[in-house]
């Protein structure tokens, strides 16, 4: 049919071009040929960037059915595919194009506002070039690199008093420190070597007592026994220096903590439900070796760890909870990231975005990284094209908001509530000291007649076997066949450069292979486009494509093209990093690398190479012929890299790392440094003397008068000097009493109870329902306290009431259903930002607070900063979705306390969701958490490390209450926290029928399913009717007998 010789044509330019290049755009390819016909235009403008396997695999079919009609048929199908490419190609350009205006608008937006709010204009510092130094915060100048073995000897001497302890988290993947099964599957690759090699580095380092790697406890027959291991030493480096300040617990270690399905090993994308169970286990694991550590060499005070380095977004995710319920500084390496990924999917077009969340559970991946952000103090990046093109994708991070606060800090103004992260370049480290730099010519190969002992590694054999002439400088690629990594490009030029090709042979380590048929479908696609091309240029013995190689076979490579006086090449369309750019140099290779991405910074410190547009051939060509032939450039280049290489050494990372680390303000529980730590067991004898000691160091709050805000006293004198004062004169009686007051103290105390009733308990019963109205709530918590009654009466069980409502409205709730203040232990108020327990003295009223709840989670709290933005927010609101004047949202300055901004809304339909809040907030560089609570009717803003579930982990890591002996009453849905308080080590009690009428449509406003957050088929959640037995409920999860 003559109408569809296009449909030929078209596939016959996708075929002269090779395979698809998936985002990297070999429209380019098909302009350099300087030919010009319709069906390559169409290529170019409608179908670049989307998968034509399918197409291609259509064609073959159409072309080899014999019947006309038939093959007619099957043509004029793929027309109508093509056409609905095109189609959908424009939509999707046409939503990008209207995305990146609304975004820009509100970053603008966001900015602007920020910048009113600061009332200052830029400064010439707030001005300065996006391509300087972008560490927010810090106060102190750029830190010089080690250039030589004295100064860094001077640095290790500096450091030999500090006593470390770091902690480090990576949860996917399969992870032990020798023999790392790297390439096993997609989970399994650099960033497992990159944690294990940065682990042991850290731990041989001057200063550090110990490192611990946190991952996830594999005991699956599908995989090696030691990842089921719980530790694993990581045995220093033989050339290691610093490994001075041995200790009983001291070193690199990786620890396994057991979170997700037992005996079974599954990918990342399955782990997120998981993460709170972790989160659980490795704060047990840091709370114990923090212990250890301090009778070590703490003087019996625990050591905190001085960061919590989480890498990746699900470790990243964890690491933020972590870091606020110990109150330790964060870091985060993000690897790779959601935004960026998610993207570059949506530009290929072969999936929709729905796809793509449900395929990699992108969304949660971004909120977990979004949350990152807003906890860590600094985020490690391996070049400035991922903090100039990557994060600055994220809600949390805008580079130009940034330089202002960043100069704002220097000049020592406030920043009126508003944080950045630290984005620091530090490229990953190498051991280069086991690497000699081969100085021989291939001439010398055969020497080794004299010295039968000093054989050659057997990989180069199998690498020269390919070449007629294998005396010849050898060009090296080592990468996958992907798209991406350009192969094809490289073969092109190397096939169409007739100088090239009699100067030099081309070496192409791809993988490991047994058969073509066996590899993926893209994987299979490159290389069979290589094998082609191999053919049509005729480059029979110049072209190497080994089938094997092992991982240990890498540095022989290596060597053998040092020895030949090859280049290494690395023509990737974009490349995050490069680390075997700074591997070949190490062996003394000069490099020929793509212009776009990590190379460049590669390129600026080791100045041994050239770079080149990865597009074009011609550049690749000329820039190989230039080092292959100018023997004195060669070598020039090799010195140069050879020469600079120490500065991507381990000892220069660690260094660099550490000295960031010890920049950061500290931040550990605030009790532990006034009343010099709590290492005992919560039943040993000594409760009673830390119990006195801690009512001292709280201050007591009572209901003698009605105040404004919750919190504060309402006395003669303001609310602060009264609590200062109050504070001073506890802590200096506390301090000061003689061992004869303390009798009597002790005494008088200890006879109406220990403080607070909750250490006692054998569980814990947390009642955390989000009901519509008091009376359902009032009825379920009799329930459940009835249900226990002979075990509350004992005194072995605790309770817990958990709410967004004040401390004042649960005193009203509790006296309007007869119920006694006594018959809790604790209070958890306003969404998990006050924390409360029962007084045992009735003369200081009905309720204590826990001060140093607070200083626990005020982190990054905006306080007025914030105040002023959320008014002009709900300002706004009013002014577009209000009809007759009417007040949608208002400040409820009577229910807001000093960590709790809330806001009353009349119509919970017309306020924007809980994300778009959030979203806001980010954009302006505030850190909180908002909670839309009471079936919509009020909205919690509160500190980002705040919450309800955050509260009960406070409680384990105050007073010793094992999570794993808490029981968490909840319904089918609540608040917009509710997902926090299902999942981890705790157990929990579904109440089916108890649910919030909004809760709906509240939660509807979570851009993942709730599948992505919490696993519904955990043994630690069960379900029980409202009228159902709860005994039996508590009986299903071992804490009754029966």
């Amino acid at each position: 049919m003559a109408g569809n010789d296009w449909v030929n044509s078209y596939l016959e330019a996708i075929l002269d071009v090779g395979q698809p290049l998936d985002d990297a755009r070999p429209s380019l390819l098909l302009r350099e040929r300087g030919r010009f016909t319709p069906s390559r235009y169409f290529v170019e403008e409608v179908i670049t960037g989307y998968d034509e396997t399918d197409l291609h695999r259509s064609w073959v079919k159409a072309v080899a059915t014999r019947s006309p009609q038939e093959r007619n048929t099957r043509l004029e199908n793929m027309c109508w595919r093509i056409w609905n490419l095109a189609r959908q190609k424009k939509q999707h350009e046409e939503k990008e194009a209207q995305r990146l205006a609304k975004r820009r608008l509100e970053r603008e937006r966001g900015r602007s506002e920020a910048t009113a709010d600061m009332s200052e204009e830029f400064s010439e510092g707030e001005k300065g070039d996006l391509v300087t130094d972008v560490s927010t915060h810090g106060t102190k100048p750029r830190l010089p690199r080690i250039n030589s073995a004295e100064s860094m000897e001077i640095w290790a001497n500096q450091q030999k008093g500090n006593k470390l302890y770091l902690v480090l988290i990576s949860l996917h993947g399969l992870i032990r420190g020798e023999n790392m099964e790297l390439g096993r599957d997609s989970d399994t690759g650099g960033q497992v070597k990159y944690v294990v090699e940065l682990a042991r580095a850290l731990g041989s380092m001057p200063g550090v007592y110990r490192v611990d790697l946190l991952t996830r406890q594999v005991s699956s027959p599908d995989v090696d026994w030691s990842y089921g291991e719980p530790t694993e030493m990581l045995t220093p480096r033989e050339t290691e220096i610093f490994s001075d300040e041995m200790g009983e617990s001291s070193g690199a270690y990786i620890v396994r903590i057991p979170f997700g399905p037992k005996d079974k090993y599954i990918p990342k994308e399955l782990l997120w439900p998981h993460i709170a169970e972790f989160v659980d286990g490795a704060m047990n694991h840091i709370m114990q070796m923090s212990n250890v550590l301090g009778e070590q060499v703490g003087g019996g005070k625990p050591i905190w760890p001085s960061a919590i380095h989480g890498h990746y977004a699900d470790a990243g995710d964890a690491a933020a909870l972590l870091s606020g319920a110990l109150n330790v500084p964060m870091i985060l390496t993000g690897h790779s990231l959601g935004r960026d990924k998610l993207e570059q999917l949506l530009k290929q077009g072969r999936l929709s975005k729905e796809e793509i969340n449900s395929t990699y559970k992108i969304m949660r991946r971004i909120e977990g990284e979004e949350l990152s952000l807003d906890v860590s103090e600094m985020v490690i990046t391996s070049t400035r094209q991922e903090i100039d093109e990557q994060w600055r994708l994220y809600d949390g991070f805008d580079p130009i908001l940034e330089r202002k606060l960043r100069a704002r800090i220097k000049r020592n103004v406030s920043c009126y509530g508003r944080f950045m992260p630290r984005m620091v370049k530090m490229p990953p480290g190498m051991e280069f000291n086991h690497i000699v730099p081969h100085d021989g010519d291939m001439e010398d190969a055969d020497g080794n007649e004299e010295h039968p002992t000093s054989r050659d590694p057997p990989i180069w054999a199998e690498i020269m076997r390919f070449f007629s002439n294998s005396r010849k400088p050898m060009i090296l690629a080592l990468a996958r066949p992907d798209p991406k990594k350009n192969i094809t490009t490289l073969v092109k030029a190397f096939g169409e450069c007739r100088p090239l090709r009699d100067l030099a042979n081309l070496a192409l380590i791809m993988g490991n292979r047994d058969g073509i048929d066996e590899m993926s479908s893209t994987s299979s696609s490159v290389l069979l486009s290589v094998l082609k091309l191999i053919d049509k240029y005729d480059l029979y013995g110049q072209v190497a494509y080994p089938k094997h190689h092992k991982q240990s076979d890498v540095p022989d490579i290596y060597r053998l093209a040092a020895k030949s006086k090859g280049v290494f090449i690395n023509p990737a369309f974009i490349e995050p990093f490069g680390l075997t750019l700074i591997e070949a140099a190490a062996h003394g290779l000069p490099m020929v690398a793509t212009k776009n991405g990590g190379p460049v910074d590669i390129h600026r410190v080791l100045d041994n190479g050239l770079l080149i547009d990865p597009h074009d051939q011609q550049s690749i060509s000329e820039a190989l012929l230039k080092l292959v032939a100018d023997k004195q450039l060669w070598a020039k280049c090799r010195q140069n890299g050879l020469k600079n290489i120490h500065q991507f050494s381990w000892p220069e990372h660690c260094k660099t790392y550490l000295s960031r680390i010890t920049s950061f303000k500290p931040r550990h529980p605030q009790w532990q440094s006034d009343d010099g730590g709590d290492n005992s067991e919560p039943e040993s004898p000594s409760d009673s003397l830390r119990d006195i000691q801690d009512i001292s160091l709280n201050l007591r709050f009572s209901f003698d008068g009605g105040s404004g805000n919750d919190g504060s006293m309402n006395q003669d004198g303001s609310s602060m000097d009264r609590k200062s004062k109050i504070e001073a004169a506890v802590l200096n009686w506390s301090k000061g009493k003689d061992s004869r007051k303390m009798g009597s103290l002790e005494k008088s105390e200890v006879n109406s109870g220990k403080f607070p009733a909750v250490r006692r308990r054998k569980f814990i019963v947390v009642i955390a329902l989000d009901f519509d109205g008091e009376r359902d709530t009032l009825e379920a918590t009799r329930r459940i306290l009835e249900a226990v009654e002979k075990e509350r009466a004992e005194g072995t069980v605790g309770f817990i009431l958990s709410t967004s409502l004040t401390i004042s409205e649960i005193q009203s709730f509790l006296v309007s259903g007869g119920l006694n203040p006594n018959d809790f232990d604790a209070f958890i108020c306003n969404s998990g930002s006050d924390l409360y327990y029962t007084s045992a003295n009735s003369e200081d009223g009905p309720f204590v607070v826990d001060f140093y709840y607070h200083s626990h989670v005020e982190y990054r709290w905006g306080g007025e900063g914030l105040r002023k933005t959320l008014i002009r927010w709900a300002s706004s609101v009013n002014d577009k979705k209000s009809e007759n004047d009417e007040q949608i949202v208002t400040l409820a300055e009577h229910l807001s306390t000093d960590y709790c901004y809330t806001f009353a809304v009349k119509k919970p339909a017309a306020v924007p969701p809980v994300r778009e809040l959030r979203k806001l907030l980010r954009i302006q560089a505030l850190r909180c958490h908002v909670v839309y609570s009471q079936n919509g009717t009020r909205i919690n803003v509160i500190p980002v490390l705040a919450s309800r579930i955050q509260a009960l982990r406070y409680l384990f890591v105050r007073w010793g209450i094992d999570m794993a002996k808490m029981v968490v009453f909840v319904g089918e849905s609540g608040d917009t926290d509710y997902e926090g308080l299902l999942g981890g080590l705790h157990k929990s009690v579904v109440l089916e029928g108890v649910s919030c009428i909004a809760s709906n449509a509240l939660h509807a406003n979570r851009s993942y399913p709730l599948t992505d957050v919490i696993s519904l088929e955990s043994n630690n959640v069960v379900h029980a009717g409202v009228d159902s037995d709860v005994r039996d409920a508590l009986k299903k999860l071992e804490l009754l007998e029966d």
